[in-house]
């Protein structure tokens, strides 16, 4: 999902214009701005999921379990 962001981007940018232009009045324009909602949502989604999830997660270092303890 976080690797569609410019796709979403394109997609509201693309529906906000044919939806919302002023002038335009055709049959269909209610499905438009259904359209654009979704795309925004979807947008909104992927950018948070980029936020929140990063792509590569650290591997945790445990200093402790590295060398065993050795008897002399």
């Amino acid at each position: 999902m976080k690797n569609h962001s410019l796709l979403f981007l394109g997609l509201t940018i693309l529906t906000a214009l044919l939806g919302f232009f002023p002038g335009l009045d055709y049959f269909g324009i209610a499905f438009v701005r259904v359209f654009f909602i979704i795309a925004a949502d979807l947008l909104i989604v992927s950018l948070l999921a980029k936020g929140l999830f990063p792509a590569k997660l650290a591997p945790i270092k445990n200093k402790s379990l590295k060398k065993p303890f050795k008897n002399n």
